[in-house]
């Protein structure tokens, strides 16, 4: 892949992956393995609203191949192929699903040192089209994303965004919902492993006038111990702690609690990936 503006879905997603990634909304405890020839297993079992659920995963590396096929609890499978290559510089993803084939789409991607362009079409009778470009480079980038409804013949969503990429910041802008809502993100890393990082975010409904202001920040303790730390203006307080207990294998622990109802039970949260 040609190391150019990344996807329109890159736009954001640092500063994103930061206030989300690890973080769990439910109790949750997951264990994931992986082995020397490239296979990974995942199971989760999962506590919401009084509701335990749980899944199997199981992902496949080969090459320029990727599978990625997960069961619940409800009997629902999804199944996830990603080949790269088919067309040089070009990423092809199948998403499918049962019993619910009519959420299945097909998924083309192609990456050019100053351009980037993605289409997918869903796998039913009246397929929804969706499509996306990036124009720039790895340190500025712009792009729009559209989404088209065979059956009505109407745009279904439009969402523009601008990034700008340094070192050590990352500022994006992105203009959603068909321009009722704006989302500004802003993320500053302290030291040359990106390990401790500073993050905010806000978030703007126009038809509503709704604010969502989120605060957050990373903080290496040490080479093996991973602090982060999440605080919006609904009064929403998070924690992850992740530690390397052997190399590659991780222990991470989520907590999530409401600041402005300490009465309530916090969620938490465990998961332990083990790698050879």
């Amino acid at each position: 892949m040609s190391k150019g503006p990344g996807l329109f879905l890159d736009i954001g997603k640092k500063a994103k992956d930061l206030l989300t990634k690890d973080y769990l909304s439910d109790h949750r405890f997951s264990v994931s393995t992986c082995s020397e020839s490239g296979v990974a297993l995942t199971t989760t079992a999962a506590k919401k609203g009084g509701y335990s659920s749980g899944d199997v995963a199981a992902q496949y590396k080969y090459k320029n191949t990727f599978v990625d096929v997960k069961v619940d609890t409800e009997s629902n499978i999804s199944a996830i192929l990603a080949v790269a290559d088919i067309v040089p510089s070009s990423r092809t993803i199948a998403t499918l699903k049962f019993p619910n084939y009519e959420s299945g789409k097909l998924e083309f991607q192609y990456f050019h040192p100053h351009a980037s362009l993605t289409a997918a079409v869903g796998l039913n009778q009246a397929p929804p089209v969706d499509v996306s470009l990036t124009l720039g480079t790895p340190t500025f980038a712009l792009g729009a994303e559209a989404g088209y409804e065979t059956t009505s013949g109407k745009l279904i969503k439009y969402t523009a965004g601008i990034t700008v990429t340094k070192p050590d910041s990352c500022a994006s802008v992105i203009l959603g919902d068909k321009g009722d809502t704006i989302k500004v993100s802003y993320i500053h890393y302290l030291d040359q492993l990106k390990r401790t990082a500073a993050v905010g975010e806000i978030s703007r409904k126009f038809s509503t006038n709704e604010n969502i202001f989120t605060v957050g920040g990373s903080y290496g303790i040490d080479s093996l111990t991973l602090l982060k730390m999440k605080l919006n203006n609904h009064g929403t307080l998070g924690a992850v702690l992740q530690h390397e207990v052997i190399p590659k294998s991780l222990v991470t622990i989520s907590s999530e609690f409401d600041t402005r109802a300490l009465d309530r039970t916090p969620r938490f949260g465990v998961s332990l990936a083990l790698k050879p």
